[in-house]
């Protein structure tokens, strides 16, 4: 990557992320995306917890381990943790991946359903596709948006979704990162561009748009290497007109740094 301009747009881990990619001797553009903003009504977790005990949920769905530990945080806050607890012990609760399980462990929580690797919505539901949900109550534990794909099938199964939300996405309070992305990216001077998840590219797009930017953003993106961590992000690019060049298997940071300098070093 000697001499290669790789812009980044991860957040949580984007000190981790960009020293992967520096000590491969690439200039690295650091422009978080995406800002995790609590969203927690407790009146209505504490609803949901305490009426659980009358309308057990058949199946109960973690898919982030920031969100798990947001869920659990606010039930030890409204003292209604144990109720939680006895209600996930008569569910079956599937978890998504690595992190929403090491979160429901570390709480002492059953898992009875694990989606395989890439961990996409198809391996989550293929996970729980023997179990009947005609008019059983689903419990989602939502990530930063609405699962919509998730939703609809669980939907077309006869479940009723119930989704419990703790934080959501949005834009960074500070924006000037992004802004000076996207003039590099007109001015030609990104040789990579690495999404770790299809939030950050709506978010750009957004931004963008805000700012009477957005009508070229995808052919500038297109102009350099885009690379995803996996599948799900992969889909979002695509949807809004950005072709992936290379995607990290399995879905992770290390694979993808990796792909990205073979293909950097192709080029």
């Amino acid at each position: 990557m000697k001499s290669r301009t790789v812009a980044i747009l991860e957040s949580r881990l984007s000190t981790q992320l960009a020293d992967l990619i520096a000590r491969r001797g690439a200039r690295v553009i650091a422009a978080p995306a995406l800002a995790e903003t609590p969203d927690v009504d407790p009146e209505a977790i504490a609803r949901l917890v305490n009426g659980l005990a009358a309308r057990p949920a058949r199946v109960a769905v973690f898919q982030t381990g920031v969100g798990t530990r947001a869920l659990f945080e606010a039930t030890d806050a409204l003292g209604v943790t144990q109720a939680l607890l006895d209600a996930l012990a008569k569910s079956v609760v599937a978890a998504r991946g690595p992190k929403p399980t090491a979160a429901l462990r570390a709480r002492g929580v059953r898992i009875d359903r694990s989606a395989a690797e890439p961990y996409t919505t198809a391996e989550l539901l293929a996970a729980i596709a023997d179990v009947p949900l005609k008019g059983e109550r689903v419990l989602v534990q939502r990530y930063g948006a609405s699962n919509e794909e998730l939703d609809h099938a669980l939907q077309a199964s006869g479940a009723e979704v119930v989704e419990i939300a703790t934080y959501r996405w949005s834009l960074p309070a500070d924006t000037g990162p992004l802004i000076a992305l996207l003039d590099a990216l007109e001015r030609g001077e990104v040789d990579a561009t690495v999404f770790t998840s299809a939030s950050q590219a709506q978010n750009l797009f957004a931004l963008a748009e805000r700012q009477g930017r957005n009508a070229e953003l995808a052919g500038n993106l297109n102009k350099t290497r885009v690379a995803s961590i996996g599948p799900v992000c992969s889909a979002g690019l695509r949807g809004l007109g950005v072709k992936v060049a290379l995607e990290a298997k399995p879905p992770k940071l290390g694979p993808l740094v990796a792909a990205l300098e073979e293909a950097l070093s192709t080029r």
